[in-house]
């Protein structure tokens, strides 16, 4: 069984929000809830955000166990950790080895013809984000503007500046490195 949505459900859990509590912040039903919790349904990118963001945790502690202890110095080996495997086939995987405060780093794949919200609405959550993509092209649009990454491209933005990330090869899969900063 896939470890992510039991994994949303300790934290949600630990926050105190009601299982109904996070549908009505997150715009869907309970049972819509229920189902990524159990793991019979993959959230996409900018559910997965909007739930951690509900709860009031940052997206990194999805990625640690339930008893992870913070700590001073921390090795990972490349094979150690798992990706998240969200809707459309997108993954998401730490490359911190650590938990780290205020700061989320993290690898994202987005398979041909992905987007981080297959609804097509913006997405906002806290912190300020800065990418940059190895492999493939990602587009990020904005309200009013679509903004078209290669490999070695860079970007940075506020986070709560509305946004979608999305791959619109029919072909290559692209790759980007995130560094989100809290502020």
């Amino acid at each position: 069984m896939d470890a992510l949505g039991p994994r949303l459900r300790d934290l949600r859990e630990r926050s105190g929000m009601s299982l109904r509590a996070v549908a009505r912040e997150l715009g869907i039903s309970p049972s819509a809830v229920s189902q990524i919790e159990r793991g019979s349904m993959r959230p996409s990118v900018s559910r997965l955000i909007a739930y951690v963001t509900a709860i009031g945790v940052p997206l990194a502690e999805v990625f640690d166990p339930a008893d992870a202890k913070p700590v001073e110095f921390a090795v990972r080996r490349a094979g150690e950790v798992a990706p998240l495997l969200l809707s459309g086939g997108i993954t998401f995987r730490r490359l911190s080895p650590a938990a780290t405060p205020d700061v989320e780093f993290f690898e994202s794949t987005y398979p041909p013809g992905s987007i981080s919200n297959a609804h097509g609405q913006f997405l906002k959550h806290d912190g300020y984000e800065v990418g940059t993509v190895t492999a493939g092209e990602l587009t990020v649009e904005f309200e009013s503007e679509l903004v078209t990454l290669g490999v070695g491209d860079s970007i940075t933005f506020p986070c709560d500046r509305p946004h979608l990330i999305g791959n619109r090869s029919a072909e290559v899969t692209a790759v980007a490195t995130w560094l989100i900063v809290h502020r």
